[in-house]
């Protein structure tokens, strides 16, 4: 789909995704620095859009796979809840189309010793404690929503 038309379907719709609330051994939770937007330059779990015909086991999959360099299995995932994010701006930053985005969070507990690969989604990837994801101001308030 070409970025017209796909800025139709963000400008129309809500889009679905999947978002990775990742728990280390320690209580830690992954966050990622966002490169892109929407969102970007921020502090964010991991996550992404779920593309059509793609069930909720195999975006996971593709998700996880994508982002954290390992694959998860939604059976070993815990959904948190439904959540709506939605941010003034687009993934292309195209002036008066707003992105609506219906998530599913789901929280996954990591093995000791679990260790991410970095995308290039991300500039960098590191575990912070609760309270002080929900201290900083750069963590975004979306992320945040998951720990309230």
């Amino acid at each position: 789909m070409n970025d017209d038309t796909f800025l139709g379907v963000i400008d129309a719709t809500p889009l679905v995704s999947i978002d990775l609330i990742l728990e280390n051994s320690a209580g830690q939770v992954l966050l990622g620095l966002r490169n892109n937007r929407p969102a970007q330059g921020s502090w964010f779990v991991p996550g992404g859009r779920i593309r059509k015909n793609e069930t909720l086991a195999q975006a996971m999959a593709r998700i996880s796979e994508t982002e954290l360099g390992t694959t998860f299995d939604i059976a070993d995932a815990a959904l948190i809840g439904a959540y709506d994010h939605i941010y003034d701006d687009n993934y292309l930053g195209r002036e008066g189309i707003n992105t609506h985005y219906v998530v599913l969070g789901h929280r996954v507990l990591l093995p000791e010793g679990f260790e991410v690969k970095r995308d290039d989604q991300h500039s960098e990837l590191r575990f912070w404690d609760k309270s002080d994801l929900m201290a900083s101001e750069d963590v975004h308030a979306n992320t945040k929503a998951y720990f309230r």
